[in-house]
């Protein structure tokens, strides 16, 4: 049996082929937003802290902050 390398090792291996789209981080960022105003109508701060915290993460991903440096 062969050993496990773990998720995406390898130059085959999950971001190999650039990481996600433009469109999946735009989707992401919109539905994180909907989660986190959802979380602080119903007041659940630590769920929507967290969500805030994908917010950030999808912002900065989207905008070029973060993540692979790609020449285009």
């Amino acid at each position: 049996m062969a050993a496990w390398a773990g998720w995406g090792a390898g130059p085959s291996g999950a971001g190999s082929t650039g990481g996600p789209s433009r469109l999946f981080l735009a989707a992401a960022l919109v539905g994180s937003v909907v989660v986190a105003g959802v979380l602080v109508r119903d007041r659940r701060w630590p769920e929507a802290l967290a969500a805030g915290a994908a917010v950030v993460y999808f912002a900065l991903r989207l905008c070029g902050g973060l993540g692979s440096r790609r020449n285009p």
